[in-house]
């Protein structure tokens, strides 16, 4: 990977962009629909604010995906039909069916596609999970993302917006939660959910879930938290439970996302058709569904 795109300006995209110079990957175009969000990377990178435009413009290796959520369905199918590998930030895309496309055709033309979870690279997270298969797996688990969103947005306020997000916490966070479950516990299915919504966003959400064989988890989602918790426990078969705080040792805001994005980059150079996308989004679409109708 050498000559990357990046669609999408907002500010998870600081996180990407430090990453691809770090790795001393070219940075060969940048996108976004607000023209001021372009300023600064003229005339070294190509500038657009038509994904399609750079995609006809660009040679490229790489598309990095950052738009808002209900953009990414879009941006990922052009650039996959282009041939093009995509790296696209969670989720996959706001409805399964784009979701299913989406990898449908990455399987079928062999061009890579990476959902980027970038929890499951977090320092922690690693060392817990090395643990815990070295002491036999876990009999119990526990996922909590808590934050007050509002300190988060960083101008984006497309968050907020149940139909540009795809409903709130659960279609945003819940992805990287089930993510890690699925990390630790293999392919898992909802058990019971209840979602609390204000204004037709869903800040609050508790979702229970059962892997394969039967191990419990438990997914903890806040989005009026007073400050940030993020972390793992696991409950082992002889009683004994294990944390990882996803934070720890990364003082200051939002600092643990720098060195779990090298880890997606590390990741999108040997990627495939990743079908983790696809699953994260089947467990948001039965949460939903879940609460709603009352059946999974």
């Amino acid at each position: 990977m050498r000559r990357v795109g990046v669609v999408g300006l907002g500010a998870i995209s600081a996180y990407y962009l430090a990453a691809v110079e770090a790795r001393g990957w070219d940075l060969a175009a940048v996108c976004d629909l607000r023209p001021d969000r372009l300023r600064g990377f003229a005339p070294h990178v190509g500038c657009f604010t038509d994904h399609r435009a750079l995609l006809d413009s660009v040679e490229l290796d790489g598309l990095i995906v950052t738009a808002p959520n209900d953009a990414h369905a879009a941006v990922c199918r052009d650039a996959l039909r282009s041939g093009v590998p995509v790296c696209v930030e969670k989720p996959l895309a706001v409805s399964l069916d784009d979701a299913r496309e989406l990898v449908e055709i990455a399987t079928r033309s062999g061009v890579p596609l990476l959902t980027s979870f970038h929890r499951r690279y977090n320092d922690n997270v690693r060392r817990l999970i090395t643990e815990v298969t070295a002491r036999g797996g876990a009999a119990a688990l526990r996922v909590r993302y808590l934050e007050r969103i509002e300190e988060h947005l960083g101008g984006d306020s497309w968050y907020l917006d149940p139909v540009r997000c795809g409903g709130g916490c659960v279609a945003d966070n819940g992805p990287n939660a089930f993510d890690l479950v699925r990390l630790f516990l293999g392919d898992i299915d909802l058990v019971h959910a209840v979602v609390k919504e204000e204004g037709g966003t869903d800040r609050q959400a508790v979702i229970e879930l059962e892997s394969a064989s039967g191990v419990p988890a438990v997914v903890e989602l806040d989005w009026s938290h007073p400050g940030e918790t993020k972390d793992v426990e696991v409950l082992l078969a002889d009683g004994a439970r294990l944390h990882a705080d996803m934070l720890a040792g990364h003082p200051g805001f939002k600092n643990s996302l720098w060195h779990e994005y090298h880890g997606v980059l590390d990741e999108f150079e040997t990627a495939g058709a990743d079908p983790g996308g696809l699953a994260a989004l089947r467990l948001v679409h039965d949460t939903y569904r879940f609460c709603q109708e009352g059946t999974r």
